[in-house]
């Protein structure tokens, strides 16, 4: 079994590997081959040991979030977009406000809809689940900490 996928965005908590789950859907750019929910669930599956209900209630729950997320995301490019259109000759500085402000919003949303999102997913595991991620996630980054010395000590002085 190989954790290096679900653990690739690991900090020091179990919480953070929450954040692994949820990350593609609040990555600034969805990739095409980006894991859907049942993968995510999937790949979680395997670390912790989900019962039908878990799967299904994190899969319905990464579902939701990520469709949410991939609008706000959707109409913050669009902001974006008329943003850049603005920049010259003649600009409206009001307009350009305006639309900065919108988008900060968004901003501001997509981050409030990741932490909920990451919330429920903890709240649907055991205490016993989250102490294995927690104890997971801990020893990825320990392995992440070897091979950055390992790295350091290679390259020339």
């Amino acid at each position: 079994m190989t954790f290096a996928k679900p653990l690739a965005v690991i900090g020091s908590s179990a919480l953070a590997l929450t954040f692994a789950l949820a990350a593609p859907a609040i990555a600034q750019q969805m990739p095409q081959g980006a894991p859907s929910a049942e993968q995510q669930v999937a790949q979680l599956d395997q670390l912790v040991d989900l019962d039908a209900g878990q799967e299904q209630e994190l899969v319905a729950l990464l579902t939701d979030g990520q469709e949410r997320l991939q609008s706000l995301q959707a109409e913050a490019q669009t902001v974006q977009m008329q943003i850049h259109e603005q920049i010259g000759p003649g600009y409206d500085e009001s307009a350009i406000r305006r639309d900065a402000e919108r988008l900060g919003q968004l901003t501001g949303d997509m981050t409030a809809e990741s932490a909920l999102m990451q919330a429920r997913i903890q709240d649907t595991l055991s205490q016993e689940q989250r102490d294995e991620l927690e104890r997971l996630a801990q020893e990825q980054e320990q392995q992440m900490r070897q091979m950055q010395e390992q790295m350091q000590q290679q390259q020339p002085q």
